[in-house]
């Protein structure tokens, strides 16, 4: 039981972790975000950027993996795109 108590809670850093932002799908969405998130994360790559699009197809996701270093920069990354016009949700 005592092994249970050690474990430390939440993240273990560095990880990789996807970050999402939805929005309009004329909004610039995905240039958007990976512009805000390479700010804070610069190694992040085209390869890691993926988007959908919802089924009646007015609004869409971005999703990106990057490998966060600390719970600052997943903040300051969130923050940052919570501020941005063009993104109404984030995950």
């Amino acid at each position: 039981m005592d092994e249970l108590n050690e474990r430390p809670e939440g993240l273990t850093f560095p990880c990789e972790f996807p970050v999402k932002a939805m929005g309009p799908v004329d909004s610039g969405l995905p240039e958007a975000v990976r512009h805000i998130v390479a700010q804070h994360a610069p190694d992040v790559s085209e390869e890691s950027l993926y988007t959908a699009h919802s089924s009646g197809g007015r609004f869409m996701s971005v999703t990106v993996t990057i490998t966060a270093r600390s719970r600052a920069q997943l903040d300051a990354i969130y923050a940052d795109l919570q501020a941005h016009d063009g993104v109404l949700a984030t995950l």
